[in-house]
């Protein structure tokens, strides 16, 4: 049985390390990529265990097996994942419905990822009504950025609530930010 929950071992650390290495866009082909897209940011597990001691990601497993992850990045977490940080500094500039984020209780999302297969059946919905179930008492926003050369991801975030706010280029390509309002009433 499939359940979200936030991350609360080290197996199921060593396991989204391992996800995210096997779905890394240097590791995959560029078939792969376009078929079923891409995670940009590598994650190993001291990494992750020091980002979860600050806020745990969400996971969706089935059983004992990760389904799932996406994960989560505050504003406390980036002097742990500095590559974090220009992201965030850039959606702090941005505004919402005239809304400036700075201003806003906001975080990233710093990756989401489905495992093979799991792929197709609503898992990404489910980590993301995760988030919000655990985090929307602290939080009116979760933003992240999405490569323009990850399509598959985009049509994943919009059917979730997520709207595109801004798109740039800096030295890593480029992006598409998006933003899902959790102080509107639910969509």
């Amino acid at each position: 049985m499939l359940t979200a929950k936030l991350v609360t071992t080290d197996d199921e650390i060593y396991q989204i390390a391992a996800l995210s290495n096997a779905n890394l866009a240097t590791n995959i082909s560029a078939e792969t990529k376009a078929k079923e897209g891409f995670v940009s940011w590598r994650y190993d597990p001291a990494i992750l265990a020091a980002l979860h001691a600050v806020a745990p990601s969400v996971v969706a497993m089935d059983g004992t097996a990760l389904a799932g992850y996406a994960i989560t990045l505050t504003r406390e977490s980036l002097s742990l994942y500095p590559a974090a940080a220009p992201t965030y500094e850039h959606a702090a500039t941005l505004s919402f419905d005239g809304r400036p984020l700075k201003d806003q209780r906001f975080y990233l999302m710093g990756q989401i990822c489905v495992a093979e297969p799991w792929r197709g059946q609503g898992i990404v919905g489910v980590l993301y009504e995760g988030h919000r179930r655990f985090y929307r008492g602290h939080y009116d926003f979760l933003i992240t950025e999405i490569s323009i050369a990850n399509p598959r991801s985009l049509k994943a975030h919009q059917k979730i609530g997520f709207e595109i706010i801004d798109t740039h280029h800096d030295t890593a390509g480029h992006w598409d930010v998006v933003a899902w309002d959790w102080s509107a009433p639910k969509k």
